[in-house]
């Protein structure tokens, strides 16, 4: 059997690996590339592998960066299974219907321009067809239970801490003497992260393909980091400006709620108004509440006292543009939270445009931004940024805290990798930049003497004898 790295490899986003087992193939994830006006053209290019010759398609979790081209390979020809746990599939449904309406609007303004210049129209990435074609293909695989998506390739899903469903994918490939366990990590998360559960940790791989967004770098434990969050909003509160926290939608803005509600009832939470602007957030909320078994048992002994994640009186979704608008005219001091994370597109452009240039405002930024980034730019200090093609300045008080990452730290990383302590598997890293992955493969290598491999884009690695 072997391994073709088709995404996140030295790179962040855009998960895509192709796992051939004799003349059967699967496909692990089928991720957006994100971030960059080169993303796009990537995003654009024909699969580099043949779609209908593929047995199934094994999602990791429910992140655009991990599912957001499914619709592309289903508009190319696929037809065949996904396989995907039932919180997976149910987020999944939300992003990828998001994700249809957010090409169709760009590739609508992008055409309108081109014309307007006597070039030709362009078209969207996908559409809501190419969405609803792609949804009745899921099939729900609980964890722990094994799931066939080929012949000789058996799988199981274990929980990866990391959003709603996500998992860590345990692979049994071939037969008898031959064959071989691989373990896919998809995205870990932090222990003691807010609502989920900490990843479940395996003892046996001849191989493990795993993530290393922050391989040279450990996150602020949770009292720390709810410290310096305080200490954020106390500084903002002072100002009588607004803080704007740019969060993904599915993940990081429950994961906030979550935190907010912790302060709140400790009654060290200085602001009274919380809105929530993202229609996605809204409806991953719900679901989480839905879905609310797979919680930690922290989050579900709160549940028993009357904790409700989706009806705190302090927190109000906006439910639509006039209700996203009118929080721009707010005069009273609130917490603003609104999608995307890194600051690609979504409302939180208008919101940054109202305030970045107010030295009585605070931008919090909690999560990953990646390179190319508005957000990147913002956290490198970057004293002027262009949103919708207007300069603004950036007065604005910028603060980055690393602790509500949903990826786990580098310390979180190689105690998951310590677990494996039957045999020395090898192991191959992705989905991280090139200096976080060096830092976490010479750490590995260390502790193992065995080096981790950093393949490239579009390389193949046998997964043979140990």
């Amino acid at each position: 059997m072997d391994i073709t790295f088709h995404g996140a490899a030295r790179e962040v986003t855009g998960s895509c690996f192709l796992l051939r087992h004799r003349d059967h193939r699967v496909l692990f994830d089928c991720g957006m590339r994100q971030g960059t006006r080169e993303a796009d053209k990537k995003n654009r290019r024909r699969f580099p592998f043949k779609v209908r010759q593929l047995d199934a398609v094994v999602l990791s979790h429910a992140h655009i960066d991990h599912c957001g081209l499914l619709p592309r390979l289903v508009s190319d020809g696929y037809a065949g299974p996904i396989y995907a746990t039932p919180a997976t599939i149910a987020l999944t449904e939300i992003l990828l219907r998001d994700s249809a309406h957010l090409q169709e609007g760009e590739a609508e303004r992008e055409t309108r321009r081109r014309l307007r210049a006597g070039k030709d129209a362009v078209e969207p990435l996908y559409t809501a067809t190419d969405v609803e074609k792609t949804l009745p293909l899921f099939r729900p695989v609980p964890y722990g239970r094994e799931a066939s998506a080929a012949e000789e390739v058996v799988f199981r899903f274990h929980d990866a801490g990391h959003i709603l469903g996500s998992a860590i994918t345990e692979f049994r490939i071939g037969a008898g003497g031959g064959m071989r366990r691989l373990v896919m990590s998809g995205d870990l998360g932090p222990d003691e992260q807010a609502l989920v559960r900490d990843p479940t940790t395996l003892e046996h791989a001849h191989a493990v393909v795993m993530e290393s967004t922050y391989g040279d770098r450990d996150h602020r434990d949770r009292a720390e980091t709810l410290a310096e969050f305080e200490s954020v909003l106390s500084q903002a509160s002072q100002t009588g400006g607004h803080v704007i926290i740019p969060a993904f939608a599915v993940g990081r803005t429950q994961s906030l709620i979550y935190r907010l509600a912790e302060l709140d009832r400790a009654g060290r939470l200085p602001f009274r108004e919380v809105y929530v602007d993202s229609p996605m957030a809204l409806s991953t909320t719900n679901l989480y509440c839905r879905h609310a078994k797979l919680f930690d048992e922290e989050t579900l002994d709160l549940i028993e006292k009357g904790f409700r994640l989706c009806d705190l009186d302090f927190v109000r979704f906006t439910h639509d543009v006039e209700e996203s608008k009118a929080l721009n005219f707010l005069k009273r001091p609130a917490i603003i939270i609104s999608a995307s994370g890194m600051c690609t597109g979504g409302r939180i452009l208008h919101h940054l445009r109202h305030n970045l240039w107010r030295e009585s405002a605070h931008v919090v930024f909690v999560g990953f931004q990646g390179r190319g980034t508005l957000g990147r730019q913002l956290v490198d200090g970057a004293k002027k940024v262009r949103i919708y093609g207007e300069q603004v300045a950036v007065k604005a008080r910028i603060h980055t805290i690393n602790g509500f990452s949903a990826h786990a730290g580098r310390g979180d990383l190689l105690r998951w990798h310590d677990a494996f302590n039957k045999g020395n598997p090898l192991t191959m890293l992705v989905h991280g930049e090139e200096e976080a992955m060096d830092a976490l493969a010479r750490a590995i290598e260390k502790r193992r003497r065995r080096r981790p491999l950093m393949p490239e884009e579009g390389e193949t690695i046998e997964i043979g004898e140990d």
